[in-house]
């Protein structure tokens, strides 16, 4: 008599997945070629001309806001798991704290940008450098402005009680956009601050 073995764990039914995941993967898709086009068309236009002022001339290496804005996806992990428990002040805390990093990360570009604007005159009319520097960083800031409007939208919600542990796969959805900021800001940071210079 021969046996089927069984597979631990499979219910045998297909699942569904999630139309929030599943649309923000598909948004993260779209996003991620559009950030390549930018990082492509960087990298090209600035290898191609000699430019002066160039990246040396002009750029410093924006190590605290970095540090700030990776380590925000940490404490964005850690609020989406207190919410999925239903700690909701846990969630808070953290939530809040990710939105400060952000915050903090978006305040030092803003400096960067006027310190290379109203000091050093370097615009995005400058040289092809200034275009291509400007147009794939404040591609990336606009990002970061749409995800810390939106985590302020639920911290002001959990603030007011209305965020509970029902909620999480949203929690979670909005996270993947967070994340996907951050990674973004790797590839850029990489280009433009470590290998363009």
């Amino acid at each position: 008599m021969s046996t089927v073995p069984q597979q631990i764990g499979h219910t045998g039914e297909w699942e569904k997945p999630s139309r929030g995941v599943a649309g923000m993967l598909s948004l993260i898709a779209a996003e991620s070629a559009i950030f390549t086009i930018f990082v492509v068309a960087y990298l090209y236009y600035t290898g191609n001309e000699v430019f002066h002022p160039g990246p040396r001339d002009v750029l410093e290496v924006p190590v605290v806001s970095t540090i700030c804005l990776l380590s925000s996806s940490l404490f964005i992990w850690i609020a989406e798991r207190a919410i999925r428990q239903g700690a909701l002040k846990r969630f808070i805390f953290f939530w809040a704290t990710t939105w400060l990093l952000g915050a903090v990360f978006l305040a030092g570009t803003a400096i960067e940008w006027h310190g290379l604007i109203y000091e050093r005159h370097f615009t995005v009319a400058t040289n092809v450098f200034g275009t291509a520097f400007y147009s794939l960083v404040g591609l990336h800031a606009s990002h970061v402005i749409v995800g810390l409007i939106m985590i302020l939208v639920v911290l002001i919600l959990a603030v007011a009680g209305k965020v509970t542990a029902q909620h999480a796969e949203r929690i979670t959805v909005l996270a993947m956009y967070w994340h996907f900021v951050d990674a973004v800001w790797v590839v850029v940071f990489t280009v433009v601050y470590i290998v363009g210079r």
